[in-house]
């Protein structure tokens, strides 16, 4: 007798690893301080997360390309496994140098667990419960938000900061147990067509130096190395349109990019991605450094956004059966806005609760604008071409974050450095005494005052431009077509 696959069970398999994947971030920032400590590696630990967002964004289009190829079950399989072993890895090692490669192999890992997730979600469900279910993967990054600092604390208080990525490994094993015996996919019929080497490792190399580049230039401003990274990034992307263009199956099928739909729901992805830095980034220094606030109740601001995204999520799925996802979009884009809008807007001494209000009216835009490009990129594009328009939404939201944390630091950096200049204080490591709420009091009260001001004056322009990622969505979101709110699963009426 032949089994199915219980639609549930993987559901709540798929919710499981998404968290899993989630609260890695959250719990190892929490975790950092004591790992710095225990292994003496303060000079390179921006590596730990740095090298996990590389291999992470590298591979990720590559595991969207099998995943259409070979089948959903066996990269999704892949994915958990070699997360599993870089976890298994991380909890074991006992200096910096092994943990950042380590967390490099967790990332590999993690690049296939949300795409493909997200493309089992689209093979299981029609486009209406579809967003409605993606409304859980939300769920499990507000989640994430919220309870990975308290978990991660605790760990690191109890057992230890090993036990951090240690507990990945019974989960992980747990999660591919249930989805070998619960998850029975159609038996894809092997291609002979060859997979597409070259390409795949020109695109890694031009996400790579392109992402490394954003990030060095965030870090130290133009320099050599940020130069060379953005000479190789633009020379590997040239190579990789002219080898996509020859080769018999490529990696990502260019002319995906001739449907205007695709390509702007993607664009509309990478620019609210890019917006939601400023608020994930600069709203916990707007409280601590701006308002005074301890850290805990400056990364609590932002959990109504996280909270409510889940809502706007479950509330597209509704309103995709009535209406055009354009509409949605633009719905969504326009609540961000509003909320973009109210920031810019707001004087230096708002009070604290009106954050909350307005990241949780930020957490519906999102809700709505993001969970439907995602259906949107999906439902643009043939089915045996699912798994890569899943791949590259993430990818592009990876780039639009990426890119944006990096812009955004450079905008903080030279408003700061500027406003401090005029106000003739030399003092280079005054700021960040400023934002860490255990050293701003040791500031004389006088020059605390002055130091707030012009860091609300810098954020102020962090806002600024990030409205105008918002304006150039919704120039975009009008090239969204408006047929796809009538298909359903496998391209039926």
């Amino acid at each position: 007798m032949n089994r199915k696959t219980n639609v549930k069970v993987v559901t709540v398999g798929i919710f499981i690893a998404t968290f899993m994947s989630a609260i890695e971030g959250t719990i190892v920032t929490t975790a950092m301080p004591t790992i710095v400590g225990s292994l003496h590696g303060i000079e390179i630990m921006n590596w730990v997360f740095s090298i996990y967002l590389l291999t992470n964004a590298m591979i990720t289009p590559i595991y969207g390309k099998l995943a259409d190829k070979i089948g959903r079950k066996p990269i999704f399989i892949v994915g958990i496994s070699l997360f599993v072993l870089g976890s298994a890895l991380c909890g074991l090692s006992d200096e910096m140098l092994t943990l950042i490669i380590s967390r490099g192999i967790q990332g590999v890992g993690a690049g296939a667990i949300m795409p493909v997730s997200l493309t089992i979600i689209a093979d299981l469900y029609d486009i209406e419960k579809r967003a409605k279910v993606l409304g859980l993967t939300s769920a499990a990054w507000g989640i994430a938000s919220v309870f990975g600092p308290l978990a991660g604390g605790l760990i690191v208080d109890t057992v230890g900061w090993h036990w951090i990525f240690i507990i990945n490994v019974p989960i992980g094993l747990g999660l591919i147990a249930l989805l070998q015996y619960f998850y029975v996919e159609e038996k894809k019929i092997r291609q002979a067509k060859k997979m597409d080497i070259f390409g795949s490792l020109f695109l890694m190399l031009t996400l790579v130096s392109l992402l490394l580049g954003f990030q060095l230039l965030g870090d130290e401003g133009i320099s050599l190395a940020v130069m060379a990274l953005f000479a190789v990034s633009i020379v590997s992307l040239i190579l990789f349109v002219r080898t996509e263009r020859r080769v018999e199956d490529p990696v990502i099928n260019l002319q995906l990019f001739n449907n205007p739909t695709f390509a702007s729901v993607n664009v509309v992805a990478a620019l609210i991605s890019g917006f939601l830095m400023s608020l994930d980034v600069y709203i916990p220094m707007w409280m601590q450094g701006v308002l005074g606030k301890p850290a805990g109740l400056g990364g609590l601001v932002l959990a109504p956004m996280s909270l409510v995204w889940m809502y706007g999520s479950f509330l597209s799925g509704q309103l995709l059966s009535k209406y055009s996802a354009k509409r949605i979009i633009v719905i969504g884009l326009l609540i961000i806005l509003l909320g973009g809008g109210t920031l810019v807007a707001l004087p230096q001494q708002s009070p604290f609760w009106l954050f909350f209000i307005i990241t949780g009216v930020l957490g519906v835009g999102f809700g709505l604008a993001v969970t439907t490009t995602t259906v949107e990129a999906q439902a643009s594009v043939p089915k045996e071409e699912v798994g890569v328009a899943t791949s590259f939404n993430m990818l592009s939201r990876t780039i639009g974050q990426t890119v944006m944390v990096s812009l955004f630091g450079i905008i903080l950096n030279i408003a700061n450095d500027q406003q401090l200049a005029r106000a003739e204080i030399h003092d280079q490591d005054i700021m960040n005494r400023l934002i860490n709420p255990q050293t701003a009091l040791q500031i004389e009260a006088g020059l605390r005052t002055e130091l707030r001001q012009i860091l609300f004056n810098s954020l102020h322009w962090i806002y600024v431009a990030g409205l105008l990622l918002i304006i150039f969505a919704l120039i975009f979101s009008f090239m969204v077509g408006k047929q796809s709110k009538r298909v359903k699963l496998n391209g039926q009426e």
